[in-house]
């Protein structure tokens, strides 16, 4: 395929968006900053009451996409097997023999559902996977489809049966995103489509080649010392222990984001500089991914819990506190 312009990158997005529209009511900014982690090459981990239409958007998101698509419903009692695959011994004309039947990650798009209803045992399935698109089993490393991509949903208000996600897998997560409840017109047209007649079938407008050649395009995008500097000076503020730390963060933060949030701060600026036709990031892009890129990679101590602070406010004070590099 030849290569893309930011132009071209502009128009997937549009095409993406107008079909997904199809089927979500509303939540645009959650559409965009999803498909930037896409476009970026990144994993994303939805967070949202029950009936917010979570595994509806990734469903639609992958009707879309015109590429490989598994869902896998996270439950106490899923292990790790059930997820990467296993070896079984078969008898094939009286010769035993390990034949491997490949589990579900084996796939472009992997919809993980209330990923938190499975212990972490089977949690930490899922990081060599999403660090190194690889999968390795009864020691032999098997490489995933390209482009491979997690999408992961979360309910906020259930601890019965539930289990936090390790830090190192919320890493793993280019962004967290926040969904909200929807306006009351918004509301009434959801209810308007899901009640009367049946729901419209969405259409690929995009496939596995082209979203390569989208990623290849954001990390080919050239990015500015300045910006690049900013990114790294709001990662570093997030850390209450070391120079350039944020009044915020010496008082609120127990431990802060390390450099992959750096990294993600400068790519997904460039993925959504990408998605406005820009070729190049600002400082502006910067700031509007570091609330969807920051909150979970932070730990709040007591006194911000007491005080009724959580990740979200807490990296928008530090947000504050940082003052741009000077050109």
């Amino acid at each position: 395929m030849p290569d893309l312009t930011p132009a071209d990158a502009q128009a997937v997005f549009e095409q993406l968006t107008a079909e997904i529209s199809k089927a979500i009511v509303g939540q645009e900014d959650i559409v965009r900053k999803l498909l930037a982690a896409l476009f970026a090459n990144g994993h994303c981990l939805l967070i949202g009451v029950p009936g917010l239409a979570k595994t509806l958007l990734v469903r639609s998101l992958a009707a879309t996409l015109g590429m490989g698509f598994r869902r896998i419903q996270f439950t106490p009692d899923l292990m790790p097997g059930d997820i990467l695959g296993s070896e079984l011994l078969r008898d094939e004309g009286g010769k035993l023999e390990f034949e491997f039947q490949e589990g579900p990650i084996f796939t472009n798009l992997l919809l993980a559902d209330e990923i938190n209803r499975t212990p972490p045992k089977t949690q930490s399935a899922l990081l060599e996977a999403m660090q190194e698109r690889r999968v390795t089993i009864a020691r032999r490393t098997r490489e995933l489809p390209a482009p491979f991509l997690v999408v992961a949903t979360q309910n906020p208000i259930e601890h019965e049966g539930t289990y936090p996600l390790p830090e190192a897998q919320l890493d793993r997560f280019m962004f967290s995103l926040k969904l909200e409840y929807p306006a009351a017109t918004e509301e009434v047209e959801i209810v308007r489509r899901t009640t009367m007649g049946e729901m419209e079938e969405l259409q690929p407008v995009t496939d596995a080649e082209t979203l390569l050649a989208l990623q290849r395009l954001v990390r080919a995008m050239p990015v500015s010392d300045h910006v690049m500097q900013y990114a790294v000076a709001l990662s570093t503020a997030t850390r209450p222990h070391v120079a350039g730390a944020s009044k915020a963060a010496k008082t609120y933060i127990e431990w802060g984001a390390g450099p992959r949030a750096s990294q993600y701060l400068v790519l997904g600026a460039k993925a959504l500089a990408l998605l406005k036709g820009k070729a190049t990031p600002e400082t502006s892009d910067v700031r509007e991914v570091c609330s969807v890129v920051l909150p979970h990679r932070i730990v709040p101590n007591y006194r911000a819990t007491g005080e009724g602070h959580d990740a979200h406010a807490i990296v928008a004070m530090v947000l504050k506190d940082v003052r741009e590099p000077a050109y």
